[in-house]
């Protein structure tokens, strides 16, 4: 999880002017404003929950997704969902592009993201993946087992997890080639027969008259800048949130056949909405 697409050049950060910083204010304003309010109120209400449910989580993940829509609108940027997400205890896999897609992934469902251990270390992000519940995965094979019994335990619980198997994110117009080392998590004794693996083909589509890539985040791009271009469009675009058939792990011999399956179908569903 810890590779960083180089494919391509980044676009240089362009200048911002007045209006620009004024729509950054605005909107940049009114989500910090928000995290401000709910993201101290998730942790208030996360002590008696976690003493009352214990694992489950019945209460804090409405706020999260409440916050993440609230930001999305802020943006204007549409979302579009086609497919069903799936019912059951399970797993959904998407296509990697941007900082945004975890709000655009949790206003769309109640979820809870498989990150790498660094990110817990970083300053603001890893403060609020860690109060949202992310599950954090250490590069090391010995911590293997161990991460193994924490998916088992998260998922039996009831929870959603979502990881992105390409291991970095991208300009937004490819699927990059799955890993499958986290998909041999689900193929245990206590999860086989009961999980499912659902995967989402996530597609941006920029602004009108700004690049295609517009939205990806990769290679060497710094996050700040990323966040106040988008911050400071005049007018955003549009994102599909396109949720495939469910795959029973059962019907699956190992880890590299469930990958495959599941990369087939995100990258089937990425190129037909890129070319419609």
């Amino acid at each position: 999880m810890s590779r960083t697409w180089q494919g391509g050049v980044p676009p240089p950060p362009r200048a911002l002017g007045p209006g620009d910083w004024l729509r950054v204010a605005i909107r940049g304003g009114a989500i910090v404003a928000a995290l401000l309010v709910c993201f101290p109120l998730l942790l208030l209400l996360r002590v008696p929950e976690r003493l009352i449910f214990g694992l489950n989580r019945p209460w804090t993940p409405h706020i999260t997704q409440a916050v993440c829509r609230l930001a999305c609108r802020v943006l204007g940027l549409r979302r579009e969902r086609r497919g069903v997400p799936m019912t059951g205890p399970g797993a959904y896999v998407v296509n990697h592009v941007s900082w945004l897609d975890i709000f655009v992934l949790n206003a769309g469902k109640r979820l809870y993201f498989v990150a790498k251990s660094e990110v817990a270390g970083w300053p603001g992000i890893g403060w609020l993946a860690r109060g949202t519940g992310t599950v954090f995965i250490a590069r090391d094979a010995r911590a293997a087992p161990a991460q193994t019994r924490l998916f088992e335990d998260r998922l039996r619980a009831g929870h959603r997890l979502l990881f992105f198997p390409e291991g970095t994110s991208t300009d937004g117009l490819r699927v990059l080639p799955f890993r499958t080392t986290l998909f041999q998590a689900f193929l245990s004794e206590r999860l086989r027969d009961v999980v499912q693996v659902q995967p989402v083909s996530l597609v941006y589509h920029a602004p009108e008259g700004a690049a295609p890539g517009f939205y990806g985040w990769w290679g060497e791009m710094a996050l700040g800048p990323a966040i106040l271009s988008v911050l400071a469009a005049p007018r955003q675009g549009r994102v599909e949130v396109i949720y495939h058939p469910p795959l029973r792990v059962a019907d699956f011999p190992d880890r590299k056949a469930l990958a495959a399956a599941a990369e087939a179908a995100v990258r089937a569903g990425f190129e037909a909405a890129r070319a419609r």
